[in-house]
């Protein structure tokens, strides 16, 4: 049997992340707009969308419990399989819009099997001190798919007839990249055979990793779900100008990506926690207030703006990862760990998308982002009491060997 080399398949991996975000982005870059222009969602109705797009991210630990005898490369194809069914189903639907809404929700279920995974493949694929590093990587090649796949939207737009051929072709697109995916899924190997995880998996030296979460995915469910809508809506959008942010934002995330990477692991994923949420608070507070400080247009390029920034600063999300490492006994424990910090993260993300899409249409959009500028600094706040000196996995493990 040929031996395996966890390098090579880590770099499998990049390459077959890096099919799977080409295909996220197409989705992405004609979301917002397809759901204003064709299913007709308004503001609260967006929430209600959101609610149902998250609950597979809410449900994660009891999806992966589903395969918890599986080995983490086989869990890749369930992932690749089940978001494939699920955007399938979205173009055949049309413009029926629960069904619409069923097949989006499968769709995110297999994109939420997949982020545990990804991450666990990364940061135990180089040696230890690294692991920020590795996670930038893979985050940048990932933005290097977002990017393909935003340019992409713009181009498809530019040639087609009119708007839905434009999303008809997108989607097709979208299908083409996701299936090349889960077929280059299939020569990803695990080490080891099965990964033995636990179906539910708490413990009390997580908690602050688990607070941490909840702050995080309250203030990230703003911005994913309201963010571009605010544009679309408030500022008239197009799927080109939506499309073409987002692609600025994965090009600056394909160099800002391996850079956080290495701040986190010189200076610390304390420091880069606390960093990132006192600048997010200035970008909440701008995002909701920019149309009472400036005219319309400044108004629209101002918010493009924070849109960009906001997409920089969310890469510092990668400290966590590290700060879990360093705080687990084994590969399996981490792995359980980060499945249990995305359902922990997503309680409160479909709370926030429900009751956001109410705020914006009876109080206003101001207080949307003023809510998540407070998440922002509890964030900051809980970070502070990380203690410094844990000893990091390796460590213990090379003890144990010795």
């Amino acid at each position: 049997m040929k031996q395996f080399n966890p390098q090579k398949n880590y770099i499998l991996l990049l390459v077959v992340m890096l099919c799977f975000s080409v295909a996220t982005a197409l989705f992405q870059g004609v979301q917002e707009n397809y759901f204003a222009d064709s299913l007709h969602i308004s503001r609260s109705g967006r929430g209600i969308v959101e609610f149902f797009r998250e609950m597979p991210g809410l449900l994660l630990f009891l999806i992966l419990a589903l395969f918890y005898k599986m080995p983490e490369h086989r869990i890749l194809r369930v992932g690749f399989f089940v978001a494939i069914a699920g955007i399938l189903g979205f173009v055949l639907v049309g413009t029926k819009l629960v069904p619409a809404i069923f097949f989006l929700t499968i769709f995110s279920a297999g994109q939420h099997i997949l982020m545990p995974v990804r991450q666990s493949y990364a940061v135990h694929s180089v040696e230890p001190g690294k692991e920020g590093s590795a996670l930038g990587l893979m985050r940048s090649i990932q933005s290097v798919g977002r990017v393909a796949g935003f340019f992409i939207v713009p181009l498809i737009f530019l040639i087609t007839a009119n708007t839905e051929n434009g999303f008809i072709i997108t989607f097709v697109c979208v299908i083409f990249f996701a299936v090349g995916a889960l077929v280059l899924s299939f020569f990803l190997r695990n080490e080891g055979g099965h990964v033995k995880r636990e179906r539910l998996y708490f413990r009390k030296k997580y908690k602050t990793y688990y607070i941490l979460q909840n702050f995080y995915g309250a203030r990230k469910q703003v911005f994913l779900t309201f963010g571009p809508y605010v544009l679309v809506l408030k500022y008239g959008a197009t799927p080109a100008v939506i499309a073409t942010l987002m692609g600025i934002c994965a090009i600056i995330s394909i160099f800002s990506s391996p850079l956080i990477g290495k701040l986190i692991d010189k200076i610390g994923y304390k420091k880069i926690m606390v960093g990132d949420t006192v600048i997010l608070f200035l970008v909440c507070l701008i995002y909701g207030f920019a149309h009472h400080l400036f005219p319309q247009q400044i108004a629209f390029y101002v918010i493009c703006g924070v849109f960009i920034l906001d997409s920089l600063v969310s890469h510092a999300s990668m400290a966590a990862s590290v700060y879990v490492k360093d705080l687990s006994d084994n590969r399996d424990e981490m792995t359980a760990t980060l499945t249990t910090g995305i359902s922990l993260d997503h309680v409160i993300s479909i709370i926030i998308a429900l009751a956001g899409g109410f705020i914006w249409e009876h109080v206003g959009i101001e207080l949307l982002f003023v809510l998540a500028a407070v998440m922002a600094v509890m964030n900051s706040l809980i970070a502070l009491t990380i203690k410094p000196g844990i000893k990091r996995m390796d460590d213990r493990m090379q003890e144990k060997v010795t």
